[in-house]
Parts: structure tokens; sequence; C-alpha cells
């Protein structure tokens, strides 16, 4: 029945987001239009007005901050499966897995305010105690006014996480974010200079102080992280390089190259890229920008709008060529529209940006030849002839911040791993693209149309022998998109209809390489901004997300079982990976006078999430097993429903 739910939540819901102006039209002049999209546009707007508003009543208890958070299952701490979002609780009696005590270590106590160019840097040395597991805590304290803002955590080169914050109240707001960061233990087990980038302008208007506390908690647990595989031996940074001297080292994309040439080890067994992007300024949206022939479709009444279309491949390249590509989930930051949409529930990955990982083990005989190699991260969407035809871009508006790196499992020194680089198919994608532009009863463009279609396949494989092992190394991925997109009202009207699904697979039985992903990304956004003949201004969108996503085998992150292992109560070795279903829609309507005297809006969000394990039955029949469910809704800062199991059982939040 909750699939079923699931399902039929697929219909409409609201979206906002305030990094943009969208001022009164009778003080707008047309050179001062930015080439803004209107989800952009509406950024500003929500977040100057945000402490006059009259949206709803603060809780009474204004001294006490509104709890946020990002729906998501539990994580493996020392005493158990713990849930991190600062409002649900753990399940009763949970069974200690490992050492319960484990050690806690504060990384970082920083206020962020106007800290562009001013990352917090600190000196991390590993903890007197043992451990195999690292999770840390990431608590944020913050009221006034400010924007969302992105925040990147470095040990050295390397990032090993992303997320956004929550946009806060002027009676404040709190968070907690828990992540386990296993995957990096080669890291944590050295001394490193950890870096932390969180970008916050204070002034007279935004007032928003960051209030940052960042621990780790270290501890020995035999619980496995991802599949039957321990972590990475080595993981060679992919980025700007600069954690030397004290700052973040994403790269800003087309500005920038995304490329470094490394000295890659003789005696590697596996090798996994994972690729992280965040699109900011007219790529924040990207899944709404217009085709590239449309940008100036609507210059004379609204601006010219961000292009190269509605889709972005990510590519990663070996030496020039392609290695495996990742078509980025759309992730909603918290400012959205309206604030009110995604407080106290932020967006579907606003706290913990994912990366998509690409198997390389097929590329070991070219890597593993004791020569430099080069490798590349580019973003690309699609020029287009205005009517029937679009092909891949060779750059993007601007702008992405970006970074890889690579996970490395090493044989024994001294050896070198060897093969045949043996096939590779990755020819351009199939895209299918129309497009129509109409006129309104003076003559002047009011709508865009557009529908857009690409399919993607890609193959490579080869022979790899390494020390113990040798077997054909095998990485397919497959992928599909689809838009059906419009602007109407000469440019303050949008729709998307938008959906990603994929499948990624890497196989080796000679070389003990299992491990596959299949996801889906579906999204359906509709906005609309409206000036009365007095300059009252109404803004109204209804937006709905859904991610749904399954891994198995020897994934480079966890899985999301350690938990449910740690459980106690489940026999979570039957299961062959883990799945995701989640599905979030909302509404929000914003209104505002002319003359700027007060606003009012309103927002809704319900979110359904499921999390459980897969196995294959005797005839191979796919089988799952929830393990985690939880619905919750919430009406202007305010949860009005929330429900949670844990293996079966009703819990109280």
């Amino acid at each position: 029945m909750k699939w079923v739910l699931l399902v039929s939540l697929l219909a409409g819901l609201s979206l906002a987001h305030p990094d943009a102006r969208y001022p009164p039209r009778n003080i707008v002049e047309q050179s001062a239009r930015a080439a803004r999209r209107p989800l952009a546009r509406f950024n500003d707007l929500a977040a100057e007005e945000d402490e006059i508003s009259t949206t709803g009543a603060a809780p009474a208890a204004t001294s006490t901050p509104l709890e946020c958070f990002q729906v998501s299952e539990p994580v493996l701490m020392p005493q158990g499966p713990t849930f991190n979002d600062g409002i649900d609780t753990p399940a009763a009696n949970p069974a200690p897995v490992g050492d319960a005590a484990g050690c806690t270590v504060v990384l970082a106590e920083h206020s962020f305010a106007s800290s562009y160019g001013a990352p917090f840097v600190g000196n991390y040395t590993p903890p007197d105690c043992e451990f195999d597991h690292v999770v840390i805590n990431f608590t944020v304290l913050v009221k006034g006014r400010q924007y969302d803002r992105t925040g990147v955590m470095y040990l050295g080169d390397t990032e090993v996480w992303r997320t956004s914050t929550a946009e806060p109240t002027p009676y404040g707001i709190r968070w907690v974010w828990l992540k386990d960061m296993t995957p990096f233990l080669s890291l944590w087990k050295t001394p490193q200079t950890l870096i932390y980038d969180l970008e916050n302008n204070v002034d007279a208007t935004y007032t928003g102080i960051l209030n940052v506390t960042l621990t780790a908690t270290f501890f020995k647990s035999p619980v496995s992280v991802a599949g039957n595989r321990a972590p990475a031996d080595l993981i060679i940074p992919i980025s700007e390089r600069t954690g030397a001297a004290g700052q973040p080292s994403q790269f800003t994309y087309p500005g920038q190259n995304a490329t470094n040439t490394v000295s890659f080890p003789q005696n590697a067994n596996r090798a996994v890229f994972t690729v992280d992007v965040k699109g900011q300024g007219d790529e924040e949206f990207w899944w709404s920008n217009l085709p590239q022939s449309a940008i100036h479709t609507f210059d004379a009444e609204y601006g010219t709008y961000p292009g190269y279309s509605p889709f972005r491949e990510v590519q990663i390249l070996i030496d020039g060529q392609l290695a495996g590509v990742s078509w980025p989930f759309p992730v909603i930051y918290t400012g959205g529209v309206v604030p009110q949409l995604h407080r106290p529930i932020v967006g579907v990955q606003a706290f913990d940006i994912k990366e998509h990982q690409i198997d390389i083990t097929p590329w070991l005989p070219l890597l593993c030849d004791g020569n430099d190699h080069t490798f590349v991260i580019r973003v690309l969407g699609l020029d287009d002839d205005g009517v029937s035809s679009a092909s891949l871009s060779s750059t993007t508006d601007d702008e992405w911040y970006i970074t890889g790196k690579i996970f490395v499992w090493l044989d024994d020194e001294g050896s070198v791993t060897t093969g045949t680089l043996s096939s590779s198919y990755a020819s351009d994608p199939s895209i299918s693209f129309s497009q129509r532009i109409t006129q309104n009863s003076t003559g002047a463009n009011d709508t865009v149309e557009y529908t857009l279609a690409v399919t993607r396949t890609l193959s490579i494989s080869s022979y790899v022998k390494t020390q113990n092992s040798e077997g054909t190394a095998t990485w397919t991925q497959s992928l599909s998109y689809s838009n059906n997109g419009g602007v109407y009202a000469s440019g303050y009207d949008n729709v998307n209809t938008f959906g990603i699904a994929g499948a990624d697979a890497a196989t080796s039985a000679g070389l003990g390489i299992s491990y596959s992903a299949s996801y889906s990304y579906p999204l359906y956004c509709a906005s609309s901004a409206a000036y009365s003949p007095e300059g009252n201004l109404t803004l109204r969108a209804d937006l709905n997300q859904s991610l749904i996503y399954e891994v198995r085998g020897d994934t480079v992150f966890p899985t999301g079982l350690e938990a449910f292992v740690a459980g106690n109560t489940t026999d979570a070795s039957q299961f062959e990976g883990s799945t995701l279903s989640t599905s979030r829609n909302g509404s929000a309507t914003y209104m505002r006078p002319a003359d700027n005297s007060y606003s009012t809006g309103v927002g809704q969000t319900h979110q359904i999430f499921s999390f459980g394990g897969v196995h294959n039955e005797d005839d191979d029949t796919p089988e799952s097993t929830q393990l985690y469910y939880r619905e919750v809704s919430a009406f202007n800062d305010t949860i009005i429903d929330n429900y949670v199991e844990f293996l079966g059982k009703a819990i109280s939040p």
C-alpha cells in the first residue's frame, strides 16, 4: 500500500529559491534585467522580505530555534543505529555493534560571517584510539536573514563532503547531519589539513551568521560499510590542489579547466572515479534552462534566459577518451522560491549532495604503465537549430563547482598490473528535439514550448591481470532523459516535466568485482509570477520531486544497510544491496504589494521515504524488504504529521 501511495504522489508541488531579484515591474528598466531564470530571480525577493513577512506565525517559544532536517535512513554509530535529522529518535534499545564507546573529536567550531575566500582551516591528527569507522556530526545554528549557502569539506586537496545550508528565520533555526565518512579511512589514518569552506556574506541586509560545530566519532565495528571490500588503500584527488595554501580545491567551470595529470600506482587491482558537481548562478536550475536558440525570445519583456537546454552531461575523460558519464540529480536547495517550502523539511539531497561512481578498472592496463595520465571533468549542455535538431555543446553557462577523486585498491608493493584494452563503445548520445515559439495578439513573443529526449549507452571492456587474479573487466552505462517544458506569459511562467533514468554496472568474475546501480529522478515543476496593474506581485509554484535508487555489490560508499545490521533484529547478510525511494511534494504562494510594506505567503510540504534491502530469490526474481519508512508533512514551519517505522515497528518521532 505504501508503494502505491509513493507512486501516486507524482502530482503537483512547489518550488522556490533565493538568489535572484524579482523587483516590481514599474521600477525595472529593460537594460537592468539580468540574464536570470525566474526560479533564480525569486531568490532575492523571498530572502529580503523574510523578516517583515506575515507568512505564518513564529513558534510560541521564539527563543528556541526551529529544527530543520532532511529525511533519510539512520546511520551506524558506536551505540547502534542513530537517526540524523534532529527530529527522529533511535529505535528502542539499539544493540551496540563493536566498540560502543568510540572516541569523539571536535574538528571545528567556527562562525562563518563574511567568509568568501576565508574557509576554516585546521590541523587534523588521528585520534589515540583504534578505529575502522568514522562518522561526522555537522551541527549549525543561524538566525536572521540569509541565503542558502554551499559548504564543502576537504582533507588536504580531496573533497570528502558537499552540503548546502538551510535559510534561517529571525528567531533562528538549527540542524544536524550525520555522515558516514568511512570510505575515506586512508585519509583519516594520517595527519591532514582540514578545510571547511562555507561561503557566506553578512551585512546590514543579510544578517545570518552560520555557527558551525563539526565533530568526528571514530570507532571499531565488524559491520562492513560497502559490500565485502575494505575502504580504498589510496585516494587520488582530481581537484585544483590548493589545500597546502589553506584554500578550497574545487574547480569553477567553465572558467577553469577541471583537469589533473597524475602519476598512477602500477600495483592497482581496482579503481573507481567519483565526481561531485553543483550548479551555481545561471546553472543552478539547469533543468529548466531554455534551448540555446530561444534564450533571447523574451528580451523585450522579461530579459535573456539562461540556455544550453535543460540537459546536462558530466563527462570523465582519461587521456582524452570518454571513460564514463553522470547525468546529475537536480538538487533543489533550501531557498526554493519561498523559504517556507523548505522549512523544516529540506529538499532531497540538500544536506548531502551525492557523488556518482564510475568504475575505471577496465583502464588499468593503460593507467598502470608507469606513465603520467590526464583526467578531465567537463559539463556539457546542448546546442540546437531552433526547430528539430540538437547536439552536445562544448560548454555551459556560468557556473559549476567541480571536483573528482579516484579510489584505488592496491596489491603488494612492487607488483605491476598489466593487460589489454579490448573494446570501447561510447558514441554520441541520441537526441530528439522539437521547439515552437508563439506570439500574442500584439505580435510579441509569448510562449516557448519544447520537447527533448536523450539516450546514451556506453561500454568499456579490458583484460586485466593483477598480482592475484585476472579476468575481463567491464563498465557499462545506459541512460535516458526526457523534458517536456514550456515558458509562458512572456517569460514569467514556467513548466517542466523532467525525468532521468539510468543503470550502471561493473563486472569481472575473475577479478572479484561486482557492482550495479539503477536510478530514476522524476521532477515536475510549475512556477508563475504575476504583477497586477497596481504593481502587486504574486508568486506561485508547485513541485514534485522523486528519487529512486538501488545499489548492489562493491560500492565505494555505504549502502545504508549498516545501521540495520547494528539493529541486530534482521539478517542483513541476506541482502545484496539496498533500495531507496522517496517522493517530496509541496506548494507555495507568495504575495507582496507594490509599496513593499509587507509580504504574505503559505507553504506546505509532504514527503514519503522508504528504505530497504534487496536480494534475488532462487529463480533470480528481485525481492526487497522494507527496513525503514517515514511519512512527514509540514505547513508553515510546523510539522503537522509524522509517522516512522523502523524494522517494521512504528516508533514515536
